[in-house]
Parts: structure tokens; sequence; C-alpha cells
């Protein structure tokens, strides 16, 4: 009887390796783009993915401010949240939050494309975003991708 070779690679957290990557979102699509970075941050692109081991690599987004929207969502899309008291429901329009926190329709796009775990949000320590071209992540020397 023949064997098997074709063995199936799971990593331990000991033999995992990370890189940081440099995404410039000047122009792209929020959500393709945040699914990008997705892939990137859980480590899909490897192809020794394990899903049960934080295997990502860390991602720098420069140019958030930038980023793109389809159709009417510039106006239309709403980020709504709880401040905890009574009726403190508050609905904030993407123009005005993108003036407000450029990288939050970015880090809230991607959070939401994770799994809700504890590996997760680890992963989520991993995202650094920035509003302009100026970052502070040169000593983890990431390497620039084009998408």
């Amino acid at each position: 009887m023949a064997q098997n070779t074709n063995q199936t690679t799971l990593k331990k957290k000991e033999e995992v390796t990370r890189q940081w990557f440099l995404l410039d979102a000047s122009g792209k699509t929020l959500g393709r783009f945040a699914a990008e970075v997705t892939k990137i941050l859980r480590g899909k692109h490897k192809t020794d993915f394990t899903p049960y081991v934080d295997c990502g690599d860390g991602v720098v987004i420069i140019n958030a401010d930038k980023i793109a929207v389809t159709g009417t969502k510039r106006k239309s899309k709403i980020y709504r949240y709880y401040t905890g008291s009574i009726s403190g429901l508050r609905e904030v329009p993407f123009d005005t939050m993108q003036a407000r926190h450029p990288d939050y329709p970015i880090t809230r796009a991607v959070r939401g494309m994770l799994p809700k775990s504890r590996l997760a949000r680890a992963q989520m320590k991993r995202l650094r975003v920035f509003a302009g071209t100026e970052h502070d992540m040169q000593a983890q020397s990431p390497i620039p991708v084009n998408m």
C-alpha cells in the first residue's frame, strides 16, 4: 500500500513568522479594499494558513481619507453607535465620519469582516490606519504592495 504524501501542514504559534505590508487606500473601493486587508490580517494569503492560529501579518494603511465608496453611499451610508444612556443612539453619515475620523470607515469594515473571537481581536491589533501619507511604522520596514 502506497503512503500518502499529501500532508496538511498545521502551524504552531511558535513557528509563525510575521511581516508588515504597506497599502495605499487612495481611490480604492471601501469593501473590496477591506476584504484584501482582512485576508492579510488572518493569514489566508499564505500557503500554510491554519484557522485556529494567529498566523497573519501586519498591515499599515496610508491615505485612508481618500477611500472611495460607490453609488450614493457617501451621503446615505450611516454609522450607528449607542452611547449607553437613554435615547443615546447616534447616527453619523459617512461624509461626517470620514471628516472626523478618516481611519474609522476602514477599521470598522475590516472588523466586520473578521470572525467574532479572541483570535480576531488579536489580529486587529496589527492593523494601523493613517489619514495621510506619513506613518510612524518605519521600524517594522513594511513592504509596499500594489492592489
